[in-house]
């Protein structure tokens, strides 16, 4: 029997697939938002439902804390995010890449819509007094995940904190506690 892998996945024959190859109960339930930042995402994708090798999609549920709950600035190589707001208030926003560098946010409430591009930095902020639900549907069904902070502070080896001193016009002793907050975390 031959293998044929797709998305570096393993095709599966379509006379072997099952109803739970195309199934992921659970996202009516909020997940822990206790830990910093604040938030927690329940991401859906080729790996919790291989049904959707190829196809091209996924979704996330975002919990948010009360009172500044943060999906930290991240970017998804792989994909553009439509992001729906199903409970609470949100401070959103993405940045285009250069020259301009400029920040596209707006605040959104309960059934609002907003679209981040594929590949550009964006994040999203409660900053409401009470917790924050959002839905994402991604254009992939494994969009990727670049936190920017942790990929800068907390990459393995480390960046030498040279780089990131210059990079970041910082000094070393600054950039060094900001490595150590990382490496103390994970």
């Amino acid at each position: 029997m031959n293998t044929v892998f797709v998305n570096g996945l393993v095709c599966k024959n379509p006379k072997d697939a099952k109803p739970e190859d195309f199934f992921f109960p659970g996202l009516d339930k909020a997940s822990d938002t206790s830990k910093n930042p604040g938030s927690n995402v329940t991401l859906v994708n080729v790996e919790k439902i291989v049904g959707l090798n190829t196809l091209g999609i996924s979704l996330a549920r975002i919990d948010f804390a009360p009172n500044g709950g943060l999906n930290p600035p991240h970017i998804h190589p792989r994909a553009t995010e439509v992001l729906t707001v199903m409970e609470g208030t949100l401070y959103v926003g993405f940045v285009i890449s250069a020259p301009d560098f400029k920040l596209f946010s707006k605040v959104l409430n309960k059934g609002d819509v907003f679209v981040f591009p594929k590949g550009l930095i964006h994040f999203q902020f409660n900053i409401g007094a009470v917790p924050a639900v959002a839905f994402a549907g991604l254009s992939s069904q494994n969009p990727g995940l670049v936190t920017v902070a942790k990929a800068a502070f907390g990459s393995n080896p480390p960046i030498s904190d040279d780089v990131l001193a210059k990079a970041f016009q910082l000094d070393k002793k600054t950039v060094d506690w900001l490595q150590a907050q990382f490496w103390n975390s994970s």
